[in-house]
């Protein structure tokens, strides 16, 4: 049976509508992209642990690796869709290359090894291009046309977050789908029944991989620079918050994560400067707006206290209290 696609529909009447709402403030738009940006990773992300029952923590890597071919290769006289295309496959062939070996392991063994994978990804960026302080990026121009300003990218990027939601649901309502579900009740039942536990599990990394690889190559034209941050353990976790907090095994529940945690660090910002004001005002405390690493405190403190007490996330939550399925992402 098809699954109905309303909650679809409502996202492309919420994409149509909301340049009327913002207007021509660039700044909202800027938030806006990057929240499709990061939506289009976490769906990627959530086939591979929501629905495979698979953990990653070091995705942000395989964003890294085709951010960097978006920065380096068209120095090299590669138009910008075919540095696209070779961060995309590079991604998918080092994932098809590494997740034989790694999902032998199980459990928080599995998430150490994902883990020390992100981090070597991000250490050879950071060292061999460009160093700590990043690289330029050149603009994304296709056929001669070079798409330019926030709205243009809006509109880009609105196109994929539909795509991709379409493209997720309809492999979920696939035996290939069926099959994940499956595996991540319970691998030695699947494989009993005759599912190929491995090939699935390589495959679905293979396609998160290139997910986060595409995003991040236009991450980088979008902003038109590349941070090795963008690549670092802490946006692995930041990935991984967002899939927990929207719902595991959710088409929507990965919108809404990435939503609700794209500024969450600019909110920090605003918090943390706003108490020290207060302090400043009442006790003649100097004020120091600095939030290193204290992002990733509280993205940890977030991830926990989801799993404590929102375990299936936000979305199957609400879902489940409204008395609708909302576990696989059919509700939206």
């Amino acid at each position: 049976m098809k699954r109905p696609h309303a909650g679809l529909v409502v996202l492309c009447v919420i994409l149509m509508v909301l340049p009327f709402v913002i207007g021509e403030n660039n700044f909202y738009y800027d938030v806006v992209n990057h929240m499709a940006i990061n939506a289009v990773v976490v769906l990627g992300l959530n086939l591979l642990m929501g629905y495979a029952g698979q953990i990653s923590l070091g995705h942000a890597g395989f964003f890294g690796i085709g951010a960097y071919a978006s920065a380096i290769l068209p120095g090299y006289d590669w138009p910008p869709l075919a540095a696209i295309a070779a961060g995309a496959l590079g991604s998918a062939l080092l994932a098809a290359a590494i997740a034989p070996p790694i999902f032998r392991l199980k459990g928080h063994y599995l998430a150490m090894a994902t883990l020390g994978l992100g981090l070597v990804i991000s250490k050879i960026c950071e060292t061999e291009f460009g160093g700590p302080d990043g690289v330029p990026v050149p603009p994304l121009s296709v056929g001669g046309f070079e798409i330019a300003g926030e709205k243009q990218w809006y509109w880009l990027l609105a196109a994929l977050l539909v795509f991709s939601i379409w493209a997720c649901q309809n492999l979920i309502d696939s035996p290939f789908g069926r099959a994940l579900r499956g595996l991540h009740g319970s691998e030695m039942a699947s494989a009993v029944a005759g599912v190929d536990v491995r090939r699935y599990k390589v495959t679905i990394f293979v396609l998160s991989a290139f997910f986060a690889s595409i995003m991040g190559s236009l991450s980088a034209h979008y902003a038109e620079f590349m941070s090795p941050s963008k690549a670092s353990f802490s946006q692995s976790v930041e990935l991984v918050t967002m899939v927990v907090v929207g719902g595991l095994a959710s088409i929507y529940g990965s919108v809404v994560g990435a939503v609700l945690l794209t500024q969450l660090r600019e909110l920090l910002q605003w918090l943390l400067t706003g108490v020290q004001l207060v302090f400043a005002s009442l006790l003649g405390w100097q004020v120091v707006t600095n939030v290193e690493g204290l992002d990733v405190v509280v993205f940890g403190a977030i991830l926990v206290l989801s799993m404590i007490f929102m375990p299936r996330g936000l979305v199957p939550t609400i879902a489940a209290k409204l008395g609708k399925e909302g576990g696989d992402g059919g509700v939206a």
